[in-house]
């Protein structure tokens, strides 16, 4: 049997301004019928930032959904046909005031694929220069320098929830041999 699901119809429930919910029928492998609800999104990307001196770049921020502030790489959503590596560029800009000599992908990652469509994508950026936060009207963090070894002890450790975050720092350690 092929593990595949047939959509038979799709209506939009929520068109919002990050997220689109639909509610679709579809047949089962089995030939039977079901419900899924699939939250729309225009997918992210990330950056595990590591400056010359084996620090992290983190950004500390306040998540409504989540009632509580938490320490993340940085990342942001990706425009319409926005190439996801030109995102993290700007993302990173953006949010810490710095660029990047080198962008590496490490990865995509599926954050909820339960009932969500985001993909993130993941990168490591090197050779990293200061420069000017440029953050958007609605965003308010601070960035810290976190080394990457005590990261990686904070992941062991359930400090950082933040599923993006984890995966890339674990891939970023790799690549540093930590």
């Amino acid at each position: 049997m092929e593990l595949y699901e047939k959509t038979l119809s799709s209506e939009t429930i929520y068109d919002g301004k990050i997220i689109r919910l639909t509610r679709d029928e579809i047949e089962l492998p089995n030939g039977h019928h079901s419900i899924r609800e699939v939250v729309g999104h225009p997918g992210g990307a990330c950056a595990a930032a590591v400056d010359a001196g084996g620090n992290l770049l983190m950004v500390e921020q306040y998540r409504y959904p989540m009632g509580e502030t938490t320490l993340e790489i940085p990342a942001g959503k990706l425009e319409h046909g926005e190439d996801p590596a030109s995102a993290v560029a700007r993302e990173l800009r953006e949010e810490t005031g710095r660029t990047a000599d080198s962008i590496e992908f490490l990865g995509v990652t599926y954050p909820t694929p339960g009932y969500c469509a985001e993909k993130l994508y993941l990168y490591l950026a090197t050779g990293l220069h200061e420069g000017q936060q440029d953050l958007d009207a609605d965003e308010n963090l601070r960035v810290r320098l976190v080394p990457l070894r005590d990261a990686v002890r904070m992941v062991e450790r359930n400090e950082l929830k933040d599923g993006k975050t984890v995966t890339a720092i674990l891939l970023a350690a790799r690549r540093f041999g930590l």
